[in-house]
């Protein structure tokens, strides 16, 4: 069992930064794959970012691609999303995952264990 929490979500104006963090326990962190998604409102949920386990391998959507940066520390069992020149529609609750084989997939289904979420709203 993994156990996952986001925080570091809140309200910030069109332009700003925030950065989120994803703390895990419950098994070695360092052997598997972080992922963090969003979810909008009414839409799907969808992929935002995700790292491998070294952190030498990470993936973007084309929506955040040079505005958000994953990174991850092993030693404290963390994951962030720095989120910089943030827009209204980036508005969501962002979750992060867990693939235990691995993966840095953009499909929900390659991923075996999610937080509960945190807020983001950003206020144009």
């Amino acid at each position: 069992q993994v156990q996952l929490v986001e925080s570091g979500g809140g309200l910030v104006q069109a332009g700003g930064s925030l950065r989120l963090s994803c703390i895990a326990s419950g098994r070695t962190f360092s052997n598997n794959a972080v992922g963090w998604f969003r979810q909008a409102p009414g839409k799907e949920r969808e992929f935002v970012s995700a790292i491998s386990q070294s952190g030498s391998w990470k993936r973007y959507a084309d929506s955040v691609k040079g505005r958000f940066t994953v990174s991850r520390d092993n030693a404290k069992n963390t994951v962030y999303l720095q989120m910089n020149s943030l827009k209204p529609e980036d508005t969501a609750v962002y979750y992060c995952a867990v693939n235990l084989g691995g993966s840095i997939s953009a499909s929900r289904d390659a991923w075996d264990y999610w937080g509960q979420g945190t807020q983001v709203t950003v206020s144009s």
